[in-house]
């Protein structure tokens, strides 16, 4: 008899192939680009920040499409609350992207980490820290804490707007009192609002329909993809 793959099961492998799929197509821009530093001395390499949003934009766009949420809120977020995947608390062994307190099926770490008293007054705590197997479960977990009750003011459904959606998590998600102006500054500066649509109406060209993903992407993205899929035929 054969065993059937849950909808949940097979979403999560969607997501692991997307985050499997865009950290190779990351690698193949940092490497295209180092080599085209060799020839031309005034091209700069990707930097932090923008290798990561490399990492994880895709998925984020299509976790923010599938569950009413802004993909710019959740890269802005998983930027500053990571230091762009350069935190302790972000790497590995822990990979917590957006600072989620408590514990991941039943794994944690305890970390030293800034709060704001609601008056702009800043002070540590050590705390314990959700701690992932990978950036796939802290991305999915961010998510499942985003669809509580108390941050519907950041769904899209109840945000005009990316601002009002950082306004809304602004004293709830986290107690720094400029929180949204940060995030806000983050969205704007690296253009973020462009995962906030479906790949095949962002502007992007060249774009097809990618068997692997279910959904339209680059055709870049797609050689990948099959490159992937045939690497041991």
């Amino acid at each position: 008899m054969k065993k059937r793959i849950s909808k949940r099961g097979k979403r999560t492998l969607s997501i692991v192939f997307i985050m499997i799929s865009t950290v190779i197509v990351g690698f193949y821009l940092a490497n295209r680009t180092d080599t085209a530093s060799a020839n031309n001395s005034d091209q700069q390499p990707m930097n932090p920040t923008d290798y990561f949003i490399s990492q994880i934009g895709e998925p984020a766009r299509q976790l923010g499409q599938d569950n009413d949420l802004y993909a710019s809120v959740m890269i802005a977020q998983a930027i500053l609350e990571s230091g762009s995947g350069q935190s302790g608390l972000s790497s590995d062994p822990h990979y917590n992207l957006f600072g989620i307190k408590g514990h991941y099926e039943g794994q944690s770490a305890n970390m030293e980490t800034w709060e704001d008293d609601g008056e702009g007054n800043s002070y540590t705590i050590n705390d314990s820290f959700r701690s992932y197997p990978s950036y796939v479960e802290s991305l999915q977990d961010y998510v499942a804490v985003l669809k509580q009750g108390h941050f519907a003011g950041a769904w899209k459904s109840n945000a005009p707007t990316f601002q009002d959606a950082t306004a809304a998590l602004t004293g709830v998600y986290a107690t720094d009192t400029s929180y949204n102006a940060k995030l806000n500054f983050i969205i704007e500066k690296y253009n973020l609002t462009r995962f906030d649509s479906p790949l095949y109406e962002s502007g992007a060209s060249n774009i097809v329909y990618n068997p692997y993903r279910q959904q339209y992407t680059t055709q870049d993205i797609l050689d990948v993809d099959v490159a992937w899929a045939n690497r041991f035929l």
